[in-house]
């Protein structure tokens, strides 16, 4: 890296990026973060929080609410948008740091372009370089954020949001600096939600997408912030991840040739993103074994993933409600195990409430395993012991939906359709979002939402 600061170096690098430049799989990456963020802003849209959210958020505009015919300014919009669509935790997520960037990205986006009159091509810019700053961010911040008490979705999120806003508005180096400056005093997201399955998490990603619209209007405005926001002794890494030793280097590594927003998972179940390769083993063993001959499922896990996934043990294999049952493993490869599916249908007041769920909780347990990859890799591993002394294993290499095992376009489509019946919408084409997704690099023209008709 040169003498100049991190964020200059970036900044002049966002500026460089044009759109018809972009790899074929960023811009692919792209769309499919649109249809899937979409789904799930919709899939959440008669819960009791997106309620809360639409009679607390009520600033005037003419941003679109999804699944609502009412518009709002557009801090509340993405507000809104953005804590629907992370609200039940089945949105996109990135193996190297668990964090989601399309339930901040694209709610940022979507308000700005109603607001500002933006182009599609603009949006995806501002997709591609925002998730790509959020995935570096992560990769340079490791275990360090959780390991804090921080999210970070709300955090690096913030970042995120502010550079792709920053970069559609085409806002100069200079500015994309202070927008920069002026988000790093607005990230936040505490993980206390662990303790008792409150709401704070879900809107994580609608505060850091409403957070970089105000960054890059008030750079914009010529409010200043720190050069180095990022990487100074005050700075963001310093703040809210103390334990790392940040290797900056891999925030300017291989820019235009290595683009690691290609790289974003899409989840296959509605629950924390490293439950997911223990609940594809438990599907698998309920084909190998009865339940009622199990004595106990142990499971081999990441020492990182303990605070917030497994302890305290038993609050974990007995949820207080059914968001706290996302982040409980045992709840989550109980459930996968009886009814074959850990998606939005499993995670109810009633599941978290079923004896024979919680029953067969009881009998997981973890130990720690020195070698796990984490949060490289997300594997599992499933070591079942059977009441007539066998034991039975299986074993899941990687996060399926991931760059290891990506989703397909007809599964994500599949999963869209899903979100929209469980969110009671009418008929709403899958492929029309596809095609307005798909459609972003040649729109040239501002971004129209009503062609999607998302209103229930």
């Amino acid at each position: 890296m040169s003498d100049s600061s991190l964020g200059q170096v970036l900044a002049e690098w966002i500026e460089s990026v044009r759109v018809e430049s972009l790899p074929a799989d960023v811009v692919r990456a792209c769309a499919d973060t649109v249809i899937d963020t979409v789904g799930l802003s919709l899939a959440a849209r008669r819960t009791d929080y997106v309620a809360a959210l639409r009679d607390a958020w009520t600033g005037e505009g003419g941003c679109t609410i999804l699944g609502w015919p009412e518009k709002r300014d557009a801090p509340s919009a993405a507000m809104i948008n953005g804590t629907a669509a992370h609200g039940e935790d089945f949105d996109n997520t990135f193996e190297g740091c668990p964090l989601h960037s399309g339930a901040v990205v694209v709610p940022a986006l979507l308000a700005a372009a109603e607001a500002f009159g933006l182009t599609g091509q603009q949006v995806l810019k501002g997709l591609a370089v925002g998730t790509e700053i959020m995935c570096r961010l992560g990769l340079v911040a490791q275990k360090g954020v959780h390991t804090a008490g921080f999210h970070p979705t709300g955090v690096l999120g913030t970042m995120a949001a502010t550079t792709g806003v920053a970069a559609a508005r085409d806002l100069s180096p200079k500015e994309i600096m202070n927008a920069w400056g002026v988000a790093g005093s607005m990230a936040s997201g505490l993980i206390e939600y662990l303790a008792d399955g409150t709401w704070t998490k879900r809107m994580h990603a609608g505060w850091a997408a409403q957070n970089g619209l105000r960054a890059a209007a008030m750079a914009r405005a010529g409010f200043t912030g720190p050069a180095t926001v990022f990487e100074g002794r005050h700075g963001l890494l310093h703040g809210f991840a103390p334990s790392v030793e940040p290797d900056f280097s891999i925030m300017t590594g291989g820019l235009d040739e290595t683009w690691w927003t290609a790289r974003m998972a899409f989840k296959p179940y509605a629950c924390g993103t490293m439950t997911q390769p223990f609940v594809d083993c438990a599907i698998r063993l309920a084909n190998r074994v009865n339940v009622e001959d199990i004595e106990s499922l142990i499971c081999t896990v990441g020492e990182g993933t303990v605070h917030r996934l497994w302890e305290p043990l038993a609050d974990k294999r007995r949820p207080l409600n059914a968001y706290a049952a996302k982040f409980a493993t045992p709840f989550c490869v109980a459930v996968g195990f009886l009814r074959g599916d850990a998606g939005l249908a499993e995670f109810t007041e009633d599941c978290v409430r079923n004896e024979s769920i919680l029953g067969l909780a009881q009998r997981v347990g973890y130990e720690i395993d020195p070698e796990d990859e984490y949060p490289r890799n997300y594997t599992g591993r499933i070591r079942a012991k059977l009441r007539d002394g066998s034991v039975i294993e299986e074993y899941q290499p990687h996060l399926r939906g991931g760059s290891r095992s990506p989703m397909t376009r007809e599964e994500l489509l599949a999963k869209f359709t899903a979100n929209l019946d469980y969110g009671g919408l009418g008929p709403v084409s899958a492929e029309g979002v596809a095609r307005f997704a798909d459609g972003l690099a040649g729109s040239d023209g501002a971004l129209d939402l009503s062609s999607l008709e998302l209103k229930g």
